[in-house]
């Protein structure tokens, strides 16, 4: 009988673990995700010939853990390189051209200026392409099995082993488990099973954001586009915004413009806010042809001073039960490249200690 190992969780740490655990001979992975998709953050919408992307739009040229993991796939072929370049800043009168490693600062991206101006990287059908080539794989038997709509209610532990509750009566037994949950939501399992210092996790905060999509003929914009987007230096609601049609390639039909607008959060219609903002700094005719809204009540995580070393300790005090370990934006690093280093991390760790 082989190893069964759970992995909480179907955003991209979660199904890089379940991934790189399956590819280990002699282990069974099983993906429980309380959401009906998987991808967490990253989600991608193919509307009307458009890529919209609700959530991080790339990574960082630089890195190489995507392109890794796309030729593990056999989807190395789809990486494609950001086209536009450059980032100016909306100071209220007019566009000014910033560097683009202080607008990523201002946007709270943790990249130093090298790694911004390496540029990004995406995928020809955007960020879900991998996504939902994980979920292919793992999902079609390729040793894993993906489980939606399944909320972990408790961990309980049984000797060598572990009994995972769900929420509605059912239950898992594993030999190990790796909790791929953001800080907070992991933090209240892991207290649950008397790990000391879990609390710590709660105090990761992760600031609450909403990200807007909209769709235009180009003769709507009567200003040039230059670059791939900027930022507002005394923001009112729109923060930044990107040109996603000019950023990486085939993000709309041409004679289309689209644009992503990032907005704190707020009451009303973020679309329409979003809309009369760029309009009056690029200069915009008539209504959006559509938009789409995505809400982030709980997005990107923002660590404090001594994050690492309270992970450290949170890690230090697992290492000391049977197969358990952690993974996500909430604990390495909140870009999708740190996110997979981290699962395979965590997936590795659990392979060890199950080849004991």
């Amino acid at each position: 009988m082989g190893v069964k190992v759970v992995v909480v969780g179907a955003g991209i740490a979660g199904l890089v673990a379940a991934w790189e655990l399956a590819r280990h001979g002699g282990i069974d992975v099983t993906v429980l995700e309380a959401e009906r998709r998987p991808g967490g953050v990253i989600v991608t919408e193919q509307v009307e010939g458009f890529v919209v992307e609700g959530g991080p739009d790339g990574f960082l040229a630089g890195e190489p853990e995507l392109p890794e993991l796309a030729n593990e796939l056999g989807i190395g072929d789809r990486v494609v390189s950001q086209r536009a370049r450059g980032t100016a800043v909306w100071t209220g009168k007019a566009l000014e051209p910033i560097e683009e490693g202080h607008a990523a600062q201002l946007l709270g991206i943790e990249a130093t200026g090298a790694e911004v101006k390496a540029g990004f990287r995406s995928f020809v059908n955007g960020m879900g392409e991998p996504v939902a080539a994980l979920a292919q794989r793992l999902g079609g038997g390729q040793g894993g099995t993906l489980c939606f709509g399944l909320e972990v209610a408790g961990l309980t532990r049984q000797g060598s082993r572990w009994h995972v509750a769900i929420t509605g009566g059912s239950t898992h037994d594993a030999d190990g488990i790796v909790l791929a949950l953001p800080a907070y939501a992991a933090g209240r399992l892991l207290e649950s099973v008397g790990v000391a210092d879990a609390r710590v996790l709660a105090e990761v905060v992760y600031a609450p954001s909403i990200t807007v999509s909209l769709a235009y003929r180009s003769e709507q914009i009567e200003g040039r586009l230059e670059g791939a987007g900027f930022v507002v230096a005394s923001p009112v609601q729109v923060r930044a915004c990107t040109y996603a049609s000019q950023k990486f390639p085939d993000r709309a039909p041409d004679g289309h413009v689209l644009l992503r607008a990032y907005l704190a959060p707020m009451n009303g219609d973020p679309a329409q806010t979003a809309h009369a903002e760029l309009a009056k700094i690029i200069g915009i005719r008539a209504e959006p042809l559509w938009s789409r809204v995505f809400y982030w009540n709980r997005g990107l995580p923002r660590y404090g001073a001594r994050h690492a070393e309270h992970v450290a300790k949170v890690r230090q005090r697992l290492s000391r039960l049977p197969r358990l370990a952690i993974a996500g934006a909430g604990y390495d690093g909140a870009g999708v490249s740190a996110c997979v280093r981290s699962g395979r991390d965590a997936a590795r760790l659990i392979a060890r200690a199950t080849a004991r």
